[in-house]
């Protein structure tokens, strides 16, 4: 299979980056969710990993993450892995071995597009960086998604999720009035990151089609914290006030009592604004509601059934609402909690009334019916895994397929239609590679499936 052969051209099928080819060097988070998002659209993305222990790709796939505890790790099981590696196929290369960085050299000249996320000089000392690569490949895109960037002062600094956020601002933004700045639950800057390194790869490439030129793309992940501070970020440049939780909480009500009365970072303060109680009352049980004017608060006391408390005049109008927020709070919740939270939402917004129940990532996934309808999860086999559930790219093209098409690779599995199909290697230097530790670690036992490659030309039967 010749590379030419190997590849569609555009608009030949129903996705669109169909005729792409991506060498992905990434790990963790970042960089293995722009990819994910590159193969989703049809994008053919090589995964480059080595399987030793203690190497990044070795520590990613033997995460713990996602794994049920009864499962013993082993680099095929881990869901966290799978996950985000979704739709792609998995090569081993030795990057500390000569014969395996020639090798890589050979994937990338007939590739489109380059992706890792280390620090910014890993790739200079394994003479992977732009500048080498591009005498390989004049037209290659090249991008790369570190913490800070390839360039300022802080550029070598390494970062993970938390020490990230706290840089980005999005720490400090998160907490409740007086209290030490919370943090997101999640790496953030990490799934961000890697949207705007698919983005990056898709103007890079639609650049080179306009004018036949490469380029490298430098990307920050802590930049990209900058569009999630939103209008903290316009009140420093626009007003020069500096964020206070005590004005701006970021929490369900748009006023805290005891605070300045300040128009909220997500516009005007309103009440009722709050998550309320249902039933049964259990931990997850909760509706959010929001009335941004009066006459969606009166059409909340139609819902509620016209009590007389709701009539009483200082809760007629929006500023004095604020001003008896915790009582209107208390009378709202004491009805709230005789109704289920999807009934509630149901009936409040049958009226007009913005209210949404309160999900966990278990409500989300196995009882959602608008994500059902639009098909966010697909369900396929992995080998090592058995069934599960992908979640799918959150749009829909009427001309293009978006949904989940493969499961995540095992590791090593396309080594012979890669290396050997793709770059033309015989089946004697494929196994070769197994036992020169460019392909292979030389004192980790070689999976099952890759047994007959692995004994190629050593006299053992294949």
């Amino acid at each position: 299979m010749s590379p030419e052969q190997s590849r569609r051209s555009p608009g030949s099928g129903a996705r669109a980056l169909e005729g792409v080819r991506v060498v992905d060097l990434s790990w963790v988070r970042a960089g293995p969710w722009g990819t994910r998002i590159l193969g989703t659209l049809g994008a053919e993305v090589i995964k480059v990993e080595w399987p030793a222990h203690g190497s990044v790709h070795h520590n990613d796939r033997y995460t713990n993450t996602g794994r049920p505890e009864h499962i013993e790790p082993n680099l095929n099981n881990s869901h966290w892995f799978s996950e985000k590696n979704v739709n792609k196929r998995s090569v081993t290369l030795n990057l500390r071995n000569p014969r395996g960085r020639e090798l890589l050299k050979r994937l990338i000249a007939v590739s489109d597009v380059v992706i890792e996320n280390f620090t910014s000089r890993v790739m200079q000392r394994w003479e992977l960086g732009y500048e080498q690569l591009r005498e390989i490949k004049p037209d290659i895109i090249y991008v790369s998604l570190s913490a800070l960037g390839h360039t300022g002062r802080d550029h070598p600094f390494r970062t993970y999720g938390p020490s990230a956020q706290a840089l980005s601002g999005m720490t400090f933004l998160s907490g409740l009035p007086g209290e030490p700045p919370a943090g997101w639950g999640w790496s953030y800057l990490d799934d961000t990151g890697g949207i705007y390194g698919a983005i990056a790869v898709m103007t890079a490439l639609h650049h080179r089609h306009m004018t036949g030129r490469g380029q490298h793309v430098d990307l920050s992940q802590v930049g990209s914290g900058i569009a999630l501070s939103g209008a903290a970020i316009l009140d420093a440049t626009v007003n020069g006030r500096a964020m206070r939780r005590e004005g701006f909480p970021p929490g369900n009500r748009t006023h805290w009592p005891g605070t300045p009365l300040l128009d909220n970072y997500r516009g005007p303060m309103v009440a009722p604004h709050n998550a309320y109680r249902t039933a049964p009352g259990g931990y997850n049980d909760w509706c959010a509601i929001v009335c941004r004017d009066d006459e969606q608060w009166r059409a909340l006391i139609g819902v509620m059934g016209d009590p007389e408390w709701a009539r009483a005049p200082r809760f007629a109008e929006n500023d004095s609402r604020i001003e008896h927020q915790e009582e209107l709070d208390r009378q709202i919740e004491a009805w709230t909690q005789g109704l289920e939270k999807y009934e509630l939402a149901e009936r409040c917004q049958a009226a007009g009334v913005p209210a949404m129940p309160v999900q966990s990532n278990e409500d989300r996934v196995r009882r959602d019916p608008q994500l059902r309808h639009r098909e966010m999860f697909t369900e396929l086999p992995h080998a090592g895994l058995g069934p599960m559930g992908y979640q799918n790219l959150p749009f829909r093209g009427s001309a293009i397929e978006t949904s989940s098409r493969r499961a995540a690779p095992l590791i090593g599995e396309h080594n012979r239609e890669v290396l050997c199909g793709l770059l033309g290697l015989s089946e004697q230097e494929l196994g070769e590679g197994y036992r020169d530790d460019s392909i292979w670690p030389e004192n980790l036992p070689v999976e099952p499936y890759l047994e007959a490659e692995a004994a190629a030309g050593s006299g053992a039967s294949s």
